[in-house]
């Protein structure tokens, strides 16, 4: 509640503390990759497909009703978060081999509830974002240069929320999430093949000059807002159907540009991410006193685009399946597990070109992903 819509704590009737995770193992089928070097005896020439290690996403939040109307809660989580990392001969490894983008906020939220039909919620967050980009850059015929860009900041955000009961039975939410501005500061180095590193040569007005490639950098990064929409259906005493529709202004999004204090542009990758929607159904029946289960199926489409799509992200449209189940064994405390199946469409990525110095590469990609979630809730 305190993320998905900070309005709905001013429902709750006793204070809570919730904590868990979810462990997403993630696979990737890679097939008909081809690599065209401009410069020979570089790029490489395998495509394992393990570009995403398996990874924990944890959370906490608490929720405090303070009296029937007013309510305070917080959260820990992590709202944005990308990560591909592939094998030191991958054939793409000229465009990336690791790119890894954490954003973790802390939440402190109010909600007020002004009578049995209407509420509202509003929560301030702390955002830091952490990232890397990685790449193999192509300086010489035979000789591959370790490109490393890394860098935090840390921002403000914020969100509302408000839920509106007709009935009793009938729940309608809206939600809106701020946009989060970052720019990232941090190192760009990039080493040789015997760990030293490496410089390029610069004309002067006192003649040519080897500049160390190493530097400050920096890169500017929009995190989008988005706009969500529920509505929970209560059927009967044991079953409670619900829907959701999410945007997410992922158009402020058109490119990697890391700049250097010194170098001037590193890095510039279009992205020309859109605009997307993603549409959910779900349900859950109260089988005992102790024992609910859950189902849903979630169509999540991709902001990405054929012609930009690249090996850093190379993501399409998903599927999501799920099913869970939650166990209160006492009024007290309530044990919730989930498992959800993602599939994404098969997608074709096409980067560089006979004149881009980092090569030619082209793959068909196949995502999929299996999650599993834990969490334990407190009530006291």
């Amino acid at each position: 509640i305190v993320f998905g819509n900070p309005a709905g704590m001013s429902f709750l009737d006793r204070a809570q503390v919730t904590a868990g995770g979810t462990y997403l193992n993630v696979n990737t089928d890679i097939k008909n990759a081809e690599y065209t070097p401009t410069l020979p005896g570089t790029g490489g020439s395998t495509s394992e497909g393990d570009m995403v290690p398996g990874t924990l996403i944890p959370f906490a939040f608490y929720a405090h009703p303070v009296n029937d109307q007013l309510a305070f809660g917080f959260g820990v989580y992590a709202p944005f978060g990308s990560k591909t990392e592939y094998e030191d001969s991958f054939a793409g490894r000229t465009f990336g081999t690791r790119t890894e983008v954490t954003v973790m906020s802390a939440q402190p939220t109010v909600s007020y509830r002004f009578n049995e039909q209407w509420a509202v919620g509003a929560g301030v967050s702390y955002n830091r974002v952490d990232g890397k980009l990685y790449r193999n850059a192509p300086a010489a015929p035979g000789v591959e240069l370790d490109s490393r860009v890394e860098g935090d900041d840390e921002a403000w955000g914020y969100n509302l929320g408000v839920i509106y009961q007709p009935i009793p039975e009938t729940t309608l939410g809206l939600t809106y999430r701020s946009k989060v501005s970052y720019t990232l500061e941090g190192d760009f180095r990039a080493t040789a093949p015997d760990g030293s590193i490496a410089s390029r040569p610069v004309d002067t007005p006192m003649g040519t000059v080897q500049v160390p490639l190493q530097d400050k950098a920096s890169l500017d990064l929009t995190t989008p807002e988005t706009v969500n929409f529920s509505i929970t259906q209560q059927m009967s005493d044991n079953l409670k159907l619900m829907a959701g529709a999410s945007w997410a202004r992922w158009s402020r999004f058109d490119k990697i540009l890391v700049e250097g204090e010194n170098l001037g542009e590193i890095t510039n990758e279009p992205q020309n991410y859109s605009n997307a929607w993603a549409f959910a159904v779900g349900g859950e029946y109260q089988l005992n006193p102790q024992l609910a289960l859950r189902a849903g199926v979630t169509i999540d489409n991709t902001p990405t685009n054929d012609i930009d799509r690249s090996v850093r992200i190379p993501s399409d449209d998903r599927r999501i399946f799920s099913i869970g189940a939650g166990w209160s064994p006492t009024d007290d405390l309530t044990l919730d597990l989930a498992y959800s199946y993602l599939t994404e469409r098969g997608t074709r990525i096409e980067q560089g070109g006979p004149t881009d110095p980092r090569g030619q590469f082209g793959a068909d990609y196949k995502n999929e992903a299996h999650g599993f979630g834990a969490q334990l809730t407190y009530r006291f």
